[in-house]
């Protein structure tokens, strides 16, 4: 189904950028007149407030857990702002979107493609996705000297390797890597 906005998401591992980008973009948008709104995911509703809080748990939650507070969380943005807003011609600039779910769950074992199909069961397909590409170690060491951070438990080399591979054997004709 086409809405008259549109949905830009931005996406990749941890360290990438997102954040800085998608707010940044939204804020040119606005600048040149388009009416545009910055949202992300997990949102700060009560699913997503547990998941952020469950990212500093010294142990992951069950990978099923997690997956099932991300698909709640997701159907109330969904349902809440991201259809309201393209129904009411805004553009929209999200950072993370259920490609993050496929690779962050999917890296965990779960398949991405089952979790894509849950996924687009009720959400909006994007009408252009910029990942951003770079080196999972190189994200790390951002995390760490830029923030000022110390990895939460979804940032490890190792998955995060995994996480990036899964981002890069997407190929939908909406995807631009950077």
């Amino acid at each position: 189904m086409r809405h008259k906005g549109r949905l830009i998401i931005i996406e990749g591992i941890d360290g990438t950028g997102k954040t800085t980008l998608a707010k940044a973009l939204q804020e040119r948008l606005a600048r040149n007149g388009f009416d545009s709104i910055f949202t992300f995911e997990p949102t700060d509703g009560p699913w997503g407030k547990r998941l952020r809080k469950s990212f500093s748990y010294s142990k992951r939650l069950p990978v099923q857990e997690e997956l099932d507070l991300f698909i709640k969380d997701r159907r109330e943005h969904v349902a809440g702002l991201i259809l309201p807003a393209l129904g009411s011609g805004k553009i929209i600039v999200c950072d993370r979107y259920y490609f993050s779910t496929m690779a962050y769950q999917g890296a965990r074992g779960l398949d991405p493609d089952k979790i894509r199909h849950e996924n687009e069961a009720f959400a909006p397909l994007p009408d252009l996705m910029f990942i951003l590409e770079l080196d999972p170690a190189v994200a790390l060491r951002r995390i760490c000297e830029k923030r000022g951070n110390q990895p939460n438990n979804f940032e490890e080399i190792d998955y995060l390797k995994r996480v990036a591979a899964i981002f890069k054997g997407l190929s939908d004709p909406f995807i631009e890597r950077l």
